[in-house]
């Protein structure tokens, strides 16, 4: 018998979600997502994509600014829902929340938990270098993602995959895996499994001051970094264009030879070699402020970028 859910979320990542959910049959008696915020030059307030989605789907749309009124914790527990599904909703839910609906809330997480617990876990992984991750379903509680795990499949992370690859790629995964877990939950049989404590990390939020590339890093690092970044917010470095310092964003680069001891920073050949810490990194693709992307190549036949330069740190 189709389940009663409430569906929780906000960026794009969990719109395959809530069309799974509906897909299969599930009667979504609410959509909850962030309020609409400013963006844009004109600073237009602008619905989430998940807002979006759910009034395409005819589904009805609330916006709390959190669960601190008691008439919005009221509301929710009076939808009567079996289940919650929260996918990054971007709000830590109380306990009146998570005590409401009759078979608890159930969260898509993009990580192997108890690695990257958190709100960037997409992005943490692949700048600590990880060659594996997963989605998880768990069975939410008043811990930051400390909840039992109900079903995960892991993914390998391919050396020059970004963090935008990823995440298109978990996110379709963890639509077929809530679709799965609704399925167990429905028919009573799901099994969820207490974390170890052994292993966790925390996926802090990224920051705009850690955007920056330090080429003092190893090249390795660099180019994790650079990928974990990209396409957003984005890796970037500064240089001197006309004589005026503009921000360039780096959307892939790779591991190259010929450092030959420059230092850090400093551009090496014709073709955007920069030495690192130790070894070097070619960019690929880059963007120029207010740019659409462009391959490198593309870049310097209109920029002239000699070996030599010396990038500011």
């Amino acid at each position: 018998m189709p389940l009663n859910i409430i569906f929780m979320g906000t960026p794009d990542f969990s719109v395959p979600v809530l069309d799974a959910i509906v897909s299969a049959g599930h009667r979504v008696v609410a959509v909850y997502s962030q309020p609409p915020r400013p963006a844009g030059r004109g600073m237009a307030e602008v619905k989430s994509a998940v807002h979006r989605r759910a009034e395409e789907l005819g589904l009805a749309v609330r916006t709390p600014l959190n669960f601190k009124n008691e008439a919005d914790r009221e509301a929710f527990a009076a939808l009567g829902a079996d289940a919650a599904v929260v996918v990054a909703y971007g709000l830590l839910l109380p306990k009146a929340v998570l005590d409401a609906p009759r078979l608890g809330c159930f969260n898509v997480h993009a990580s192997k938990l108890p690695r990257w617990r958190g709100a960037a876990p997409i992005q943490r992984a692949i700048m600590a270098g990880d060659t594996v991750t997963a989605v998880n379903i768990m069975r939410m509680e008043q811990g930051l993602d400390t909840g039992p795990v109900c079903l995960g499949r892991d993914v390998p992370i391919a050396p020059d995959m970004t963090a935008g690859e990823l995440h298109d790629e978990l996110s379709q995964l963890g639509a077929k895996l809530m679709a799965e877990a609704l399925l167990r939950i429905e028919a009573g049989d799901i099994v969820c499994v207490p974390q170890p404590d052994e292993g966790a990390t925390y996926a802090t939020k990224i920051s705009k001051g850690e955007t920056r590339i330090d080429f003092s890093r190893p090249a390795g690092e660099v180019i994790n970094h650079i990928r974990g970044l990209s396409p957003f917010p984005g890796a970037w470095f500064e240089i001197s264009i006309g004589g005026k310092a503009e921000r360039i964003k780096v959307l892939s680069a790779v591991e190259t030879k010929g450092n030959s001891g420059a230092e850090p920073g400093t551009i090496i050949d014709d073709e955007l070699a920069i030495a690192c810490g130790a070894g070097a990194i070619r960019i690929v693709r880059l963007q120029r402020a207010g740019k659409q992307p462009m391959a490198a190549a593309d870049f310097l036949r209109g920029t002239r970028v000699p070996a030599g330069t010396r990038l500011p740190l």
